[in-house]
């Protein structure tokens, strides 16, 4: 992705603060042990104004992903909600980012996070396509040397900053490959997911993807996916994903809140498709747009709209 647009404000610690004051000091926990959880949401326009996407699961996760670190978010569902929405209004956006995050805060260098205050934050910023190419196009992935964290060391299903070294190191070993993205296989050998999305395979007409215990991140926009092809008809099976199936793919695409849903054109110079995005893909991809653009009634409880903008 590229560098972020800067917006007006940020939503920080319970109140709307400008983009250059919300600052953390050095010493924060977080900063020196990597002690925070985080969300990834998107805001889209539509008919009815801006709405954010799947709001409530997010917010939903982030609590749950804070208390399994022991870090007690003071603000409820419907405040980090209503902030969200907030942020979005008060900086007149429409198609969005949103980054909530909760950290332990400065206190002291002792790995325990006791009496560390926790700092929460909602940054909203102009939406962007992540990866060159994006959905429109496909993109181009290697198959990464780097592991994905195992449930016996860290739990994958939790949104930790500090669980995404393990995502830079593969990313980082991508690029330098020349390829846009990693997929990484768990300590079983199975194919796990990107570096920060989930992966799809068609085949023969069916659409699979794999469960938390091949040590993924069980995304909202993997979740979305699932009901849209349940939703169109297309079979859908839920099992490990071995390598070979990747290989033998008729279709591969992956989901996540940055990617949205993107086709994957090319595993270590092994194309699918003829470079271009697989029917089924694209049909699953048409009705995600349609629905995070308000275009179709059945998935209007998927939106939370953010309502009448400030403008200047």
């Amino acid at each position: 992705m590229a560098g972020f647009t800067k917006t007006d404000f940020i939503w920080m610690n319970g109140r709307l603060v400008g983009w250059n004051d919300a600052q953390v000091h050095v010493t924060a926990h977080a900063l020196q042990y990597g002690t925070g959880v985080f969300e990834g949401m998107r805001s889209y326009d539509t008919p009815d104004g801006p709405a954010i996407f799947r709001l409530e699961p997010h917010m939903r996760r982030f609590i749950h992903s804070a208390r399994f670190y022991e870090l007690t978010i003071p603000y409820s569902l419907e405040d980090l909600c209503a902030a969200s929405l907030e942020v979005i209004r008060t900086n007149r956006l429409e198609n969005a980012y949103l980054r909530p995050l909760a950290f332990f805060d400065s206190h002291s260098f002792s790995v325990w996070p006791k009496d560390c205050p926790v700092s929460v934050a909602i940054i909203a910023v102009p939406g962007r396509a992540y990866i060159q190419g994006g959905p429109e196009a496909g993109v181009r992935v290697t198959v990464s040397t780097v592991r994905r964290i195992d449930p016996s060391t860290l739990p994958p299903f939790v949104k930790a900053c500090g669980h995404y070294t393990n995502s830079v190191r593969a990313v980082q070993e991508a690029i330098r490959r020349g390829y846009d993205e990693a997929l990484l296989l768990n300590t079983k050998g199975d194919v796990a997911e990107g570096s920060g999305e989930n992966l799809f395979v068609v085949k023969n007409g069916t659409v699979i993807t794999n469960d938390i215990d091949a040590s993924i991140l069980l995304g909202i926009t993997r979740d979305s996916v699932l009901q849209i092809a349940r939703d169109l008809g297309i079979p859908v099976t839920v099992r490990p994903i071995s390598l070979m199936d990747v290989q033998t793919a008729d279709e591969l695409f992956f989901s996540g809140t940055a990617v949205e849903v993107t086709p994957i054109k090319e595993v270590d110079g092994r194309g699918y498709g003829e470079g271009k995005p697989g029917p089924i893909t694209q049909r699953i991809q048409k009705t995600f747009f349609d629905a995070v653009h308000g275009r179709a009634p059945q998935y209007r409880s998927w939106l939370s709209y953010v309502g009448q903008l400030q403008r200047a």
